[in-house]
């Protein structure tokens, strides 16, 4: 596929596969699909290649690269604070460079484990004075940074990188999907002060809290909607096959346990048990890492989280300003496809290698202002 043209999105969850591809001159011009509910490794790879050929037979196009949007159980949020005493002369980008340079090594010295999928900019202190974005033309004597680095495990990345590399496609980026979309989503949101994403996946739950326009922090938990499917399992001695099934049909039809001759009020309590605390792990997270002082308002989303929706959040015991955010498959590819074409203007994105001589810091990173 033509990159000038198009540009192509998959989202790697543990339960589903889901992506898009995206004409760039006419993003209406977009193609989606999603896979089955994934059992198992060659299950996965056996939707990715289904979901490659569905695109190239209706684009007509071959596609040779991707963006890939990710999440784990593993993911890593890691905050560093960096200074360095300048002479007091005009702050040069080279100087923002060193100290990312010097942060990122950090990171991967003490975490050689994982990579680093995002590098954001919190706020830059200079001379005793914060701003959220770099000034121009300013002179400096004392420069600090308080960065973020959104990390997941190699391993994680080369193994989905080999799964595309069979089908002859190349990685352009990675990035955090629960990041991205709720990057997205809160820009179409009115909304000034304290605004928290709950991304509730299958084996994870994220955490993302803004203030206005500024990220404050991204948590995971390794706890999800396959907890609920569990738990009805071990607790009604079902098959998880079946037991996923019961978990659905809770918010969508009760016809459905009638025929099965479950009661709905055990049901009821074994996943308001589960779900009731992600919400207040959750919501412990938030306050733990953010000083909330004024309006706060809390978005849950992420397959896991449909249970709360369709009128079913006045069953559970949750904060009033917590409501709930329909996702859907246009809605999560599309937001992969703004953040690869817009960017967070805080963020210091990593730039691929490409076959064209460059200069050092351009093959490392380029800033957005």
């Amino acid at each position: 596929m033509n990159n000038k043209n198009f540009q192509t999105i998959f989202d790697c969850g543990s339960s589903k596969i889901r992506a898009g591809v995206f004409n760039i001159d006419d993003e209406n011009n977009a193609f989606y699909a999603e896979s089955k509910f994934l059992s198992n490794d060659s299950n996965l790879e056996l939707e990715i290649h289904k979901i490659i050929a569905f695109f190239e037979k209706n684009t007509s196009e071959y596609i040779n690269n991707i963006n890939l949007m990710m999440d784990s159980s593993k993911m890593l949020s890691i905050g560093i604070s960096i200074s360095k005493k300048l002479d007091g002369s005009k702050l040069r980008q080279a100087n923002i460079q060193f100290l990312i340079q010097e942060a990122k090594q950090q990171v991967l010295k003490h975490y050689a484990n994982y990579s680093i999928l995002h590098i954001i900019i919190n706020s830059y202190r200079i001379d005793n004075i914060d701003y959220s974005d770099l000034p121009d033309e300013i002179k400096c004597h004392f420069i600090s940074l308080d960065i973020i680095f959104i990390c997941l495990p190699t391993d994680l990345i080369l193994y989905f990188k080999n799964i595309f590399s069979k089908n002859n496609i190349f990685i352009n980026q990675i990035i955090c999907s629960s990041y991205v979309k709720s990057f997205n989503y809160k820009n179409d949101i009115s909304f000034t002060g304290y605004l928290s994403f709950i991304d509730i996946g299958f084996n994870k739950t994220s955490i993302i809290s803004y203030f206005n326009d500024k990220i404050i922090f991204l948590d995971t938990l390794p706890v999800g909607g396959n907890h609920i499917t569990k738990d009805i399992s071990k607790i009604l001695d079902l098959d998880l096959k079946k037991s996923e099934q019961i978990k659905l049909n809770f918010c969508q039809n009760h016809q459905f346990l009638n025929e099965t001759n479950i009661s709905l009020e055990i049901l009821q309590k074994i996943i308001s048990s589960r779900t009731e605390e992600i919400i207040e792990l959750c919501t412990k997270s938030i306050k733990s890492n953010s000083s909330i002082l004024g309006q706060s308002k809390i978005l849950l989303m992420g397959d896991g989280s449909k249970i709360l929706g369709n009128g079913h959040k006045d069953k559970f015991s949750i904060p009033n300003n917590l409501d709930h955010l329909e996702e859907t498959l246009e809605g999560i590819c599309h937001s992969g496809f703004k953040f690869g074409i817009g960017l967070n203007k805080q963020e210091v994105v990593v730039v691929p290698k490409k076959q064209i001589k460059q200069g050092f810091f351009e093959k490392l990173f380029h800033l957005f202002s």
